[in-house]
């Protein structure tokens, strides 16, 4: 009988898809020449046709007039999920964008297969909201509703950690005791998992909503926003005395997924007047020019770079010269850990509880399996290889141990 599951890894910054194929996983390019696919679209200003993943990011770079969107899955869940605001010349949700997204790669998989695929088995995070259990099972709903407005008549789920622990048979975990340590986008995701060397039991898993959008965010807001008036100081319109910058504006900027909404005739005035009473107001209007400009996405992705080479241990910058003709900020791998050190606590509690969730204690780990894009940050093998002190620490497939694992899955989905 032909299979007409498609496994489909959504994730927050890159999406994957995967058949099975006598027994083994066969991940679909539906990105030309690649396995993964950016989780990004881009809406020209004037209407066309919605384009996707490394097709938006060079409109955008391109300097098109459109508007880029990342980070969608972290809506799910949210009342941002259902408003509608204008983009690409039409009243659209997230809800919309993201079945249109689900639409196009379940179009692509059936044209590079020849099959018609019906069913479709997801990954999801063990939380979308961390301690939030109906905000959590409406995230799961809302993904749900975009799958079947997609086309597919069924939808079941699995947990991304669980996913890449059926992976993990190639990493020699046979006859150990594992943990699945998988940092993404939007959430880190654990699993404690027993490998017999026929069959993968998994034992706990738990999640928290923290990721790679985490980190640059922290990351901006300590190395790039200030140089955008970020912790300044606004004189009164009345009365004697400084006011402090309104912080939001900058964390918004700092986060992928809010960054279309500040492009509003509100925040420009929000701004305007901060630049006529700041005490320093070169800096505030360089916020205003990357509001009034569109410039967003273009310095999350300079903070981005910034982080990567960073956390590879040689000083490096953010680049803003888009913004301002020599313009960089200064970022290097102290800096950068003191940015994440509340985070590296967090990964490490959240470890903790999924040992205690399995009954385990950390010294019975055997081996550490680092899943997700943001799993290549240094801090969370340091994190992990000191909690585990006895673990082999392995990296799987940083961005399609998930989808292999659910294309596996979908054999025993029947």
């Amino acid at each position: 009988m032909t299979n007409d599951m498609l496994a489909i890894d959504f994730g927050t910054s890159n999406s994957a898809a995967a058949i099975l194929v006598d027994g083994a996983p066969v991940r679909l390019p539906i990105e030309q020449g690649a396995d993964t696919l950016p989780t990004a679209v881009f809406f020209p200003t004037e209407g066309g046709e919605m384009l996707l993943g490394e097709a938006a990011a060079r409109a955008l770079i391109a300097g098109d007039e459109g508007r880029y969107m990342r980070a969608l899955k972290s809506v799910l869940g949210t009342s941002l999920f259902n408003e509608f605001r204008t983009i690409g010349g039409k009243p659209r949700t997230i809800a919309s964008i993201i079945t249109d997204f689900l639409r196009v790669v379940k179009t692509r998989a059936e044209e590079q297969t020849g099959r018609t695929f019906t069913r479709a088995l997801s990954g999801r995070p063990v939380h979308f909201h961390s301690f939030d259990a109906t905000r959590d099972a409406r995230a799961q709903a809302d993904l749900t509703a975009c799958y079947h407005d997609a086309g597919f008549t069924d939808v079941e789920f699995l947990f991304e950690p669980e996913a890449a622990a059926l992976a993990s048979h190639t990493l020699n975990t046979s006859g150990t005791l594992g943990l699945i340590v998988d940092i993404g986008g939007g959430t880190s995701d654990f699993s404690v998992f027993r490998n017999d060397g026929q069959h993968v039991e998994i034992l706990a898993s738990h999640g928290i909503r923290l990721g790679g959008t985490d980190f640059d965010q922290a990351t901006s807001l300590s190395h790039a926003m200030p140089h955008l008036g970020h912790g300044g100081q606004l004189r009164r319109t009345f009365g004697k005395g400084l006011l402090p910058v309104p912080a939001g504006i900058y964390a918004d900027l700092a986060t992928w997924a809010k960054i279309p909404f500040l492009y509003s005739r509100d925040t420009e005035r929000m701004v305007e007047g901060m630049v006529r009473d700041a005490v320093q107001p070169d800096h505030i209007q360089r916020l205003a020019d990357v509001i009034d400009e569109q410039l967003g996405h273009e310095l999350a992705f300079a903070v981005e770079r910034g982080k990567i080479a960073a956390n590879s241990g040689s000083a490096a910058a953010i680049d803003m010269t888009f913004i301002e003709p020599r313009l960089t900020a200064p970022i290097a791998h102290d800096t950068l850990d003191t940015a994440l050190t509340p985070y590296a606590t967090r990964l490490r509690e959240a470890m903790l509880h999924t040992f205690e969730l399995a009954t385990n204690t950390p010294d019975e780990i055997g081996a550490v399996v680092l899943v997700g894009g943001s799993s290549l940050m240094g801090m969370v093998e340091r994190e992990a290889a000191a909690l585990c002190p006895n673990a082999t620490i392995s990296r799987s497939e940083a961005f399609t141990a998930v989808v292999d694992g659910l294309a596996l899955a979908t054999a025993r989905a029947h």
